[in-house]
């Protein structure tokens, strides 16, 4: 299995958790874990996704998580779980 995490971080508002997870869903990508929470009027989500059988490639699922951030105001991130888990290493 091929995975990635995805990293959601800005403002509250309604649609945040929508607008991600309809892009993966029209990717065929799977959410395999996921975190959120709001802290004080700071919206966080963490996802680990199954992105073996991605209907795109990788950097145009990037930059089509990035468009939507932008679109909502905030950072979406993704990275593959290997680089991930390199970056985070101590």
């Amino acid at each position: 299995m091929k995975r990635a995490i995805i990293t959601v971080l800005g403002k509250d508002k309604v649609g945040i958790t929508y607008g991600v997870t309809k892009i993966l869903a029209e990717n065929n990508v799977n959410i395999l874990d996921i975190s959120q929470t709001i802290m004080q009027d700071m919206f966080t989500m963490m996802m680990i996704v199954d992105i073996d059988k991605i209907s795109t490639s990788f950097d145009a699922l990037s930059e089509c998580l990035e468009v939507e951030g932008k679109k909502l105001g905030v950072d979406i991130r993704i990275q593959l779980e290997s680089i991930f888990e390199s970056m985070h290493r101590i």
